[in-house]
């Protein structure tokens, strides 16, 4: 049994009457060396200059051990933090069913995911962010770099919702790849600053999109979602912004949360 993660700055948002998402950060701290005490009942032996054998009992003396810890490379470190993150995100989706009073379990055999009895359709997203060093206060030391998951989950009851959640600007010469030519028109209309952000929020939309569609990234990246530029670009400076898209397909709502830096299409 895998153990329970450390969820914090849980945030629960009601979108409509079928639809609630939930994000939250996971800390993977790579805790300094714990400085252990341990009792020896046995001897210490060392060898002086004289080439006599000395034994020492050490019966009674409280010592201390560093754990010598062997480099973790960066693929294992990522590989951990997947591992981190896919747990995460089921518990935070058992969060949300324990919020709603939902008797459940999750069915992962097929996309979109959907739970086995009240058939809520299920989406998940994650994220890894880091930080500098951090101090310990209490120990006087410097305890290294801490990296973060910020996770999210989304459930709807009458049709597949798609959410992502990013803390990363997306590349401008990734956006003019895949963007479509109206979107790159209309946002290098824009200050960088804000061409960045719209940038980032366009390319959250085209994921959620993605995940409800189930297109191949490339096809996804490439809708043209320009149409909603404008709306986002009005409402920049709101912690919660929704606005309605209707497409060849479907009529959709996507919102917006500014805080926790995510964005859910249902």
């Amino acid at each position: 049994m895998m153990p329970v993660l450390h969820l914090t700055n849980v945030q629960l948002t009601q979108l409509n009457h079928e639809t609630w998402c939930v994000t939250a950060q996971v800390s993977d701290l790579s805790s300094p060396v714990r400085i252990s005490n341990l009792w020896n009942d046995s001897y210490w032996l060392s060898v002086c200059p004289s080439s006599h054998i000395v034994f020492t009992e050490l019966r009674h003396v409280k010592w201390h051990y560093h754990a010598v810890q062997k480099p973790i490379s960066k693929r294992i470190i990522a590989h951990r933090q997947r591992q981190q993150q896919r747990q995460g995100v089921r518990q935070l989706l058992q969060a949300i069913l324990n919020k709603l009073e939902i008797n459940d379990t999750l069915d992962e055999s097929s996309f979109p995911y959907r739970l086995r009895q009240s058939k809520y359709y299920v989406c998940f997203s994650h994220t890894a962010a880091h930080n500098k060093d951090e101090f310990n206060k209490k120990s006087n030391q410097n305890i290294g770099p801490i990296s973060y998951s910020k996770i999210a989950a989304v459930i709807s009851h009458r049709r597949p919702a798609g959410i992502d959640i990013e803390h990363n600007d997306v590349a401008w010469h990734i956006v003019k790849r895949f963007y479509s030519d109206n979107e790159i028109t209309i946002l290098q209309t824009l200050p960088k600053n804000q061409r960045d952000y719209i940038a980032k929020l366009l390319w959250q939309i085209k994921e959620s999109f993605i995940k409800i569609h189930q297109y191949t990234l490339a096809q996804g990246l490439g809708v043209d979602y320009s149409d909603i530029i404008p709306a986002l670009t009005e409402d920049i400076n709101k912690d919660f912004v929704t606005i309605s898209h209707i497409d060849s397909q479907s009529n959709h709502q996507i919102a917006v949360l500014q805080v926790d830096q995510t964005v859910v299409v249902f």
